[in-house]
């Protein structure tokens, strides 16, 4: 009798392994990047217009807008003999100071706002660029997202882009494009627009789900509540806890980087468990990076730690091996690009308008371009 145990011991194993791997296929099944929603199409993301030696979204990031105020700090110390914003190198400055010195009204303000003028410049002819592309054709609104509008500095300068866009369209008589900031504070819209992606029947069945958003300098995972039953468009969908992790700063590798964000949904999954917070088998994961079917990445993903078009990484599949099971459920992890899920966190206030698009100011410029549905083409599906 102990010998058959022994020699069916081997068959139990090969059939464990078996199972968990048809589980970890099934979690990382997706569907991954999809193009086509219920209520809008997503025509195109992750353009890269070419601008001289490189592309145009380059001229319009964050990490622009600090050389553009490096540039400024360094002429007015040609001039002055000191440099107006002192010793700090531009990128360990934050934004709230920034703010402060802007408000000062005084030499380090002028050096300010003559960065955000150029950086203005610069974005309207990003936007303009971009308008011209057959994707971009008839869009009417602009949605501008990513963390650098999230100050005065940066909301100026975006103000200031639009009017220049404004007069641009209209010296060439052409129809009239407006540029609005994201209605969601950035570190969230990122997280909010999975619930245009997450499968229907799942909404229906949890209060929320958990969301990814990893970016070149930071990573931000959350619980998001959906409101469906009081709001079916979703537009009272909300994040109701949200943990961020400048990875930048602790310079992880890539599996690092994983093992960091598998860590951080542990602990938001149990914080859900102690709230008694239906919360849904799933995660959607927003990155940089054209994102195909498999849940694989082909290219954009130069701004994140390693090799993540590597075909031995699958990040679905790894963070699948990583997560518990939520609720009892087999926990579904999803991928799509980041600009596009923040992009479709507008998705409600859209309504007004056919096509529009999404720019994202962050590390580079995350771009997305969709067409809503009309009631007669959502009833076709």
């Amino acid at each position: 009798m102990a010998s058959k145990e022994k020699e069916e011991a081997p068959v139990s194993a090969a059939a464990a392994e078996r199972e968990e791997k048809a589980r970890l296929a099934l979690c990382a099944a997706g569907p991954h990047g999809d193009m086509e929603l219920a209520s809008v199409t997503i025509d195109d993301y992750s353009l890269e217009l070419r601008d001289g030696d490189g592309f145009a979204g380059d001229n319009a990031s964050r990490t622009a807008f600090r050389h553009m105020l490096d540039a400024w700090r360094t002429l007015y110390a040609d001039m002055a003999g000191k440099d107006p914003l002192g010793d700090k190198p531009t990128r360990e400055i934050s934004k709230q100071r920034l703010d402060e010195m802007l408000a000062r009204d005084g030499v380090a303000a002028r050096a300010i706002e003559a960065a955000s003028e150029d950086y203005a410049q610069q974005f309207a002819h990003v936007v303009l660029r971009f308008l011209q592309h057959k994707t971009w054709k008839g869009v009417e609104r602009v949605i501008v997202g990513g963390g650098f509008h999230q100050s005065e500095v940066g909301e100026r300068a975006i103000a200031r882009a639009a009017d220049l866009v404004a007069e641009e369209l209209q010296r060439k008589k052409k129809d009239p494009v407006e540029l609005r900031l994201l209605h969601h504070h950035a570190d969230e819209g990122g997280l909010i627009g999975w619930v245009h992606l997450a499968p229907p029947a799942l909404l229906q069945s949890y209060d929320a789900i958990l969301a990814v958003d990893i970016g070149g300098t930071n990573v931000r995972c959350g619980i998001v509540q959906t409101h469906l039953h009081s709001a079916p468009d979703m537009s009272r969908a909300e994040v109701l806890r949200r943990e961020k992790w400048g990875h930048a700063d602790d310079a992880p590798r890539r599996d690092e980087l994983v093992d960091g964000i598998a860590g951080i949904l542990e602990g938001l999954v149990e914080h859900a468990r102690k709230k008694e917070l239906s919360l849904a088998p799933f995660v959607g994961v927003a990155c940089p990076g054209l994102v195909c079917e498999d849940g694989s990445l082909a290219g954009g993903t130069q701004n994140l730690p390693g090799n993540w078009e590597s075909i031995r990484f699958h990040l679905p599949r790894d963070l699948c091996e990583r997560l518990p099971a939520i609720n009892g459920g087999r926990t579904q992890v999803c991928l799509h690009n980041d600009a596009v899920v923040q992009g479709l966190s507008e998705l409600p206030f859209t309504q007004d308008v056919e096509r529009w698009a999404v720019l994202t100011v962050g590390t580079g410029l995350g771009n997305a371009s969709y067409t809503n549905r009309t009631p007669h083409q959502r009833a076709r599906r």
